[in-house]
């Protein structure tokens, strides 16, 4: 658990850093609540990080295979379908389930939590621009 928030925390450092301000705009002024922007950053890659490691063993992509009446089951089927009675491999569901078998939470949780900086980052513009 501390890996992951050490990683998570690395990674909103070095976004943070590459983030500079373009040229001829000015720098935002800074507000009241300006302390909060660390605060919301890291709840946004916290809970990206954390929807992207569960996400796959909820949707039934789990390391003992696909459970049985889950999505995964569902699009297992429904893959089968569109394929003449064969899950390709490459296909989504075949990646979704070697990713959920391989335990590879870690770089979900990364990939996660960039998610969640790059959303923070277009909401924190929205708010920018209004």
């Amino acid at each position: 658990m501390r890996q992951k928030a050490v990683s998570l925390f690395l990674c909103y450092l070095l976004l943070f850093t590459c983030s500079g301000v373009e040229a001829g705009k000015k720098e935002r002024s800074e507000s009241s609540d300006s302390g909060s922007g660390f605060w919301k950053a890291l709840t946004f890659m916290a809970i990206g990080g954390g929807l992207a490691v569960a996400g796959l063993p909820a949707l039934g992509f789990t390391g003992a295979g696909i459970a049985a009446n889950s999505v995964a089951a569902s699009l297992m089927s429904w893959s089968a379908i569109m394929n003449g009675g064969g899950v390709p491999a490459g296909g989504l569901v075949a990646t979704l389930q070697s990713v959920g078998a391989g335990g590879s939470s870690i770089a979900m949780g990364k990939i996660g939590a960039l998610l969640g900086y790059a959303t923070h980052k277009y909401l924190d513009s929205e708010e920018d621009e209004e």
